[in-house]
């Protein structure tokens, strides 16, 4: 997850984009009368957002079955964005008993789980009909379950007066190490007394390790930047970790409504919305006492990027244990298309 999103696909075909919500129910896979070339249909949709050109792109092929996993890292490259998924459709029971398989790619590796590539794909799959999906009474509701590397992720989704909202449950979270508040500081070219001093820098995960780390002051967030020698100085010492798993956070978002104002800077760019960060933050407010077991609590992230999101987060507690952590919002189609291989 090492490269900033691009706001468009460069060379694939598009289409205008339609009137109505995910008018995209066509097929998948089509192949030209010659039968040399091969044709994939896919949807860019913005995650985390319900204002087109805000939130988070994704670009998710809605058949990948016909791909080879070359072709797929080379379709994520193509793209450009942070990640492009890959359905691979199956047989009707098979995707009740196991759910939707997907899989995620950033241009450079798969990966096992990813918070936006998630409910972006969800949001694809229930306008799609595919996958499995249940209702419940009253206003329409429904639950498409992911099968992706890290396990079964299933996604509910509701509408609300912003459009449908999306909301993904995330496998239970694994507490990690905590970090010394001045070898933090030392990476941010920070004083320590800049990060909270009563909540620790820890790594959390919910599929993919983030270090969480609270920053006092929202100037100060605001003005962050990366010392990369310094931070791969550090990140050498430690196992696993690179710049993009950083998550910064501070509750002085000079507004109620927000509960916290978060940023994810790589050494060559920055995130708009990081889903699976956003539930590990989700678990560790919960632990510390930073929000009430099951509060909804809004994380706004991407502003500096000029990519507003906004990710809604829950997290259940039972005893000393946190669970049941949940990352939600809304997604909003912008282009559709075919990528000719």
């Amino acid at each position: 997850m090492n490269r900033t999103r691009r706001g468009f696909l460069k060379t694939l075909a598009v289409s205008s984009v339609a009137p109505a919500f995910f008018n995209c129910a066509k097929a998948s896979t089509t192949s030209t009368p010659a039968g040399n070339e091969r044709r994939f249909h896919f949807v860019q949709i913005d995650v985390f957002t319900s204002q087109r050109l805000q939130g988070n792109p994704l670009s998710v092929f809605t058949d990948a079955r016909a791909l080879s996993d070359s072709e797929m890292q080379q379709l994520a490259r193509e793209t450009n964005l942070q990640e492009t998924t890959f359905v691979l459709p199956s047989q009707t029971a098979i995707e009740e008993r196991e759910g939707v398989r997907v899989r995620i790619f950033t241009p450079d590796e798969e990966i096992p789980f990813g918070g936006h590539p998630t409910l972006g794909t969800a949001t694809v799959l229930r306008a799609l009909r595919l996958g499995s999906v249940t209702r419940t009474e009253g206003a329409l509701s429904s639950v498409v379950v992911l099968n992706l590397k890290v396990g079964k992720v299933p996604v509910s989704f509701r509408d609300d007066p912003d459009g449908l909202f999306g909301e993904m449950q995330q496998v239970p979270p694994v507490f990690g190490r905590v970090h010394e508040r001045s070898a933090v500081a030392s990476i941010l070219g920070l004083d320590a007394d800049e990060i909270e001093s009563d909540l620790p820098i820890q790594t959390v995960s919910t599929g993919l390790p983030f270090v969480i780390v609270p920053i006092k002051r929202l100037s100060v967030l605001q003005r962050l930047h990366l010392a990369p020698p310094k931070a791969y100085e550090y990140l050498n010492r430690q196992e696993g970790l690179k710049l993009e798993d950083f998550y910064y956070v501070t509750r002085d978002t000079g507004d109620p409504k927000i509960g916290l104002r978060a940023r994810a800077i790589y050494d060559v760019g920055e995130d708009p919305a990081t889903g699976s960060a956003a539930g590990c933050t989700s678990a560790w407010m919960v632990k510390y006492g930073v929000a009430q077991p099951d509060e909804t609590v809004l994380i706004l992230q991407g502003v500096e990027a000029k990519r507003p999101s906004k990710l809604f987060v829950r997290s259940s507690k039972t005893g000393i244990g946190v669970s049941n952590v949940r990352v939600g919002g809304h997604a909003v189609q912008i282009m559709e298309g075919e990528a000719s291989l």
